[in-house]
């Protein structure tokens, strides 16, 4: 059994724009839960060159942080900054969370991971069948590796940046059949699945990723975004019936999975979810 850290344990979110962000009541929540004080720092930074980001790393080293989670616009800015990658996040080409040991950083994905568990969670049956993934960007990436990973046959890849879409189909060629697709509208054509892995819809964004007549009642829709935790994409995928998974449980799976890598200790979802669900409902109120 791993012992919990004696002293306090700095933990931090980089990114912009970050303030709804729910990470701190929820890393805080599971450190009170395993015995830790954790306390969890916004570091909000917006339009940062590389050479920002390399002083604020090595700042965050210097101060004594056990870790920090990355966010937009930061998750593949900071890969040739770290010091090592773990595989998956080798294989992303993205990084959600570093850890720092010895003086050295270390970059883990856990949106992959989150976004794995989150949908074997909340979609009933996930087939093999064709999925839609609208948005080839840092998250983006973790979830089309999360969906080979979930055995899907076919990935369609949307992203203003076509190039970006072309990136990551090659990247999961091996382990599926991905391909860039021009527009959505041929990317949802028949879908089994469509994810917005994107940040439109997240508040005050009130637009949706995709028009939504191209949604099926036959489809499973999911979106990581979770501030509102129903979007409007997915109210679309529900009014016409369609399943639906919120950016919920990904939050909170990709959440304890980065607590592990920062304290070494797994913690029990409840706590994460209790404190996710608060600040959610804090809000709405």
């Amino acid at each position: 059994m791993i012992e919990p850290p004696a002293k306090p344990v700095l933990l931090g979110l980089l990114g912009a724009p970050i303030r709804h962000s729910a990470a701190p009541r929820m890393h805080e929540a599971a450190g009170a839960h395993c015995g830790i004080r954790v306390h969890y720092q916004l570091i909000e930074v917006a339009e940062a060159s590389a050479a920002t980001l390399r002083m604020l790393l090595g700042s965050i080293r210097m101060i004594g942080f056990a870790g920090i989670n990355v966010t937009f616009p930061y998750k593949e800015a900071v890969l040739p900054l770290l010091d090592s990658l773990d595989d998956t996040a080798r294989a992303v080409g993205a990084v959600n969370t570093i850890t720092i040991r010895d003086g050295r950083l270390y970059g883990h994905n856990t949106d992959t991971t989150g976004f794995e568990k989150a949908l074997r969670e909340e979609i009933a049956r996930i087939g093999q069948g064709p999925v839609a993934l609208i948005g080839a960007g840092g998250v983006g990436r973790a979830v089309g590796f999360a969906l080979a990973r979930l055995g899907i046959g076919e990935i369609r890849i949307v992203d203003r940046d076509t190039a970006k879409a072309e990136s990551l189909a090659r990247d999961l060629s091996a382990s599926c059949h991905a391909h860039a697709c021009a527009d959505a509208e041929s990317a949802c054509d028949a879908a089994e699945g469509v994810v917005n892995a994107t940040p439109v819809g997240m508040l005050p964004s009130t637009a949706l990723p995709i028009p939504a007549k191209l949604l099926r009642q036959e489809q499973w829709v999911a979106d990581v975004v979770y501030y509102p935790l129903v979007t409007p994409f997915l109210a679309a995928a529900r009014a016409i019936g369609a399943t639906t998974a919120t950016g919920r449980a990904m939050t909170v799976h990709q959440a304890a999975d980065a607590f592990q890598h920062f304290t070494g200790i797994k913690p029990p979802l409840a706590p994460i979810q209790e404190a996710f669900d608060a600040v959610i409902a804090a809000r709405a109120g």
